[in-house]
C-alpha cells in the first residue's frame, strides 16, 4: 500500500498492521506470540511509520523484530528463514513525500487473494479504537543477524575473485542495499568506488532512469573510468547497471542474462519483458500479467506440475528464485520476491569471464529494441472506454492501428498487445493505481522504436470516445 507520509504517519499505518496480524492468526500463519521482522528504507518518514507499525503488532499480540534499515529482499531472506511474517516500510521509487508498507507472509509476498483479505480485516477494524492507535515501539535489534545472513547468500553466488580487475562504481544515493553492494563488490576482488550517497532520499526509478541520472552516472563513467556503475531503487529490489559509457542496461536484459547464469528451466515474466526472451535461451517461458504477485502465481503453478529450476523477473529486472539453484557446486537458496543482487552479480561476471565491456555484453544478445512511455493525466474512464473500443472488434484494432500498419497477431493478458505485419510490436495498457495510459513498443532499430512510441502516444492522446 503507498500514499502521501503525511498519512501514513498517523492511523492508517496502524490499522493496516493491525489488520495483516488479524489475517495472520485467521490464516494459522502466526499464533501469539510469534514474531513478526520489520525492516525501513532511508526515507525521513519510514522510522516513525515502522514505529507505528511495531506497536500495532505488539497490541496484537506479536512480537515485532526490528531489522533496521536493510534491503527489502534481506528482510524477506531472514524472515522467511526463520518462518516469520514480515513488513517492510518503503515506497520503493516514487517521489520522497510518500511512502508503502509491503506485507509479507512467512513462505513469501502476499498474493491478491491475501490483498482482499487484509482489506476486509481493515474495512472490519476501521472504527476500532485500539486498532486505530498511534502508538510508538521498537521491538528487538536483529539488524546485524539479516545483514550477515544476506551477505552470505551473495558471497557465495560467485567464485572466489571472480571480479578481480574490474573498476565497478557504486551509485549509492539513498538506498538501503548501498554499503551491502560495496562489501559484496569487494568480497569479489573487484574495485569498488562510492559514488554520489546522500542524506536525503532521492527516489530512482530503474526502470525509467532520469536525465539527471543519466547525467552522472555518464560523467563518473567518464572521470572515473569505470567498467560499469551499479545501483538499485530506496528499497533495493529492482537492480540498475549501467555500461562503460554509462548507458544503463534494460531490466529484462539482465533478467534474461541472469537466467543464463543460473541455467535455468523455467522462466516466468510479464508480456511487457522483452518478445526475444523465449529464443534468447534454454529454458520455458511462461508469460504473466504486469507485477510480481503474477510472476510469482505463474513460478508457483510451474512447480507444482514438477518443474525445477524455476525463476522470474520483471522488466525492471527485479529477479525472483522460485527455486534453489545450484551453479558450479554453489547453491543459491530460492527467495520468491524481487532481488537487485544476483542479477547485478551476473552481468559483471559475464563481462569478466569473456574479458570484454558489458556495452558489448548487450549488444551480443541482439534484441529487439525496446521503448515505452506514458501519457499522464489520462482519464481512467477514456482509457477503459478506449480498451473496450478496441476490444471489442478485429475492424476497430486495424482502424485505430491504420496509420502504424496492419494487425498480424493479439495478446490480451495484460493490456492489448499487437504484433504487426512487420514484426513490430505495440502493447497498450491502463496503469493498474494511477491517471496513467503506457505504451510499450519494440522494433528491429532504436531510431525505428523511438518513432513508433510517439505514433502510437500520439494516436492514444488523440483518441475520443464516440
Amino acid at each position: 500500500m503507498r500514499g502521501l507520509s503525511s498519512e501514513l504517519k498517523g492511523a492508517v499505518s496502524a490499522l493496516y498492521a493491525t489488520a495483516f496480524a488479524e489475517f495472520l492468526k485467521d490464516a494459522k500463519l502466526a499464533e501469539p506470540g510469534s514474531r513478526i521482522a520489520v525492516a525501513q528504507d532511508f526515507r525521513e518518514s519510514s522510522p516513525e511509520i515502522a514505529a507505528t507499525v511495531m506497536a500495532a503488532l505488539k497490541r496484537a499480540g506479536l512480537e515485532p523484530v526490528d531489522c533496521g534499515a536493510i534491503p527489502t529482499p534481506a528482510l524477506a531472506f531472514y524472515a522467511m528463514g526463520h518462518g516469520w511474517a514480515s513488513i517492510m516500510i518503503t515506497g520503493s521509487h516514487i517521489p520522497a513525500d510518500r511512502n508503502g508498507i509491503k506485507f509479507y507472509r512467512p513462505d513469501g509476498e502476499i498474493g491478491k487473494t491475501d490483498e482482499a483479505a487484509i482489506t476486509g480485516f481493515a474495512e472490519t477494524l476501521a472504527k476500532d479504537e485500539t486498532a486505530n492507535r498511534v502508538e510508538q515501539v521498537k521491538g528487538d535489534n536483529h539488524e546485524t543477524e539479516a545483514v550477515a545472513l544476506f551477505l552470505k547468500r551473495n558471497r557465495a553466488v560467485l567464485p572466489a575473485g571472480a571480479l578481480s580487475g574490474l573498476r565497478i562504481g557504486v551509485y549509492q544515493h539513498s538506498t538501503v542495499a548501498r554499503d551491502m553492494m560495496i562489501e559484496v563488490l569487494k568480497t569479489y576482488y573487484a574495485d569498488a568506488v562510492p559514488l554520489g550517497r546522500s542524506d536525503t532520499f532521492i527516489p530512482v526509478d530503474t526502470e525509467a532512469v532520469s536525465i539527471d541520472t543519466l547525467e552522472k552516472i555518464a560523467r563518473w563513467s567518464a572521470d572515473e573510468k569505470l567498467d560499469a556503475i551499479i545501483s538499485a531503487d530506496g528499497d533495493g529490489d529492482r537492480p540498475l547497471v549501467a555500461d562503460e559509457n554509462g548507458v544503463p542496461l534494460r531490466g529484462d536484459l539482465l533478467g534474461l542474462i541472469t537466467a543464463r547464469f543460473l541455467k535455468a528451466k523455467c522462466v516466468a515474466t510479464p508480456v511487457t519483458s522483452n518478445s526475444g526472451i523465449e529464443s534468447a535461451g534454454d529454458f520455458t517461458v511462461e508469460r504473466t500479467r504486469v507485477g510480481s504477485p503474477y510472476v510469482i502465481a505463474a513460478m508457483d503453478d510451474a512447480m507444482a506440475e514438477g518443474k525445477t529450476e524455476v525463476m522470474g523477473f520483471e522488466a525492471n529486472g527485479g529477479l525472483m528464485l522460485g527455486t534453489d539453484f545450484e551453479v558450479d557446486g554453489r547453491r543459491i537458496a530460492a527467495l520468491p520476491t524481487r532481488d537487485s543482487f544476483v542479477p547485478v552479480l551476473s552481468v559483471l561476471y559475464l563481462a569478466a569471464q569473456r574479458k570484454v565491456p558489458v556495452s558489448q555484453i548487450a549488444a551480443d544478445f541482439s534484441l529487439p529494441v525496446a521503448a515505452a512511455d506514458r501519457l499522464e493525466n489520462y482519464p481512467t474512464e477514456k482509457s477503459q472506454a478506449l480498451m473496450q473500443y478496441l476490444r471489442a472488434s478485429p475492424d476497430n484494432m486495424e482502424a485505430f492501428l491504420a496509420p502504424i500498419g496492419r494487425v498480424a497477431q493479439t495478446s490480451d493478458i495484460d493490456g492489448l498487445r499487437v504484433t504487426l505485419e512487420d514484426g513490430r510490436i505495440i502493447h497498450v495498457r491502463p496503469s493498474g493505481n494511477a491517471p496513467e495510459l503506457r505504451c510499450y513498443v519494440e522494433a528491429k532499430t532504436e531510431d525505428a522504436a523511438e518513432a513508433l512510441l510517439a505514433q502510437g502516444l500520439s494516436l492514444l492522446s488523440a483518441w475520443e470516445p464516440a
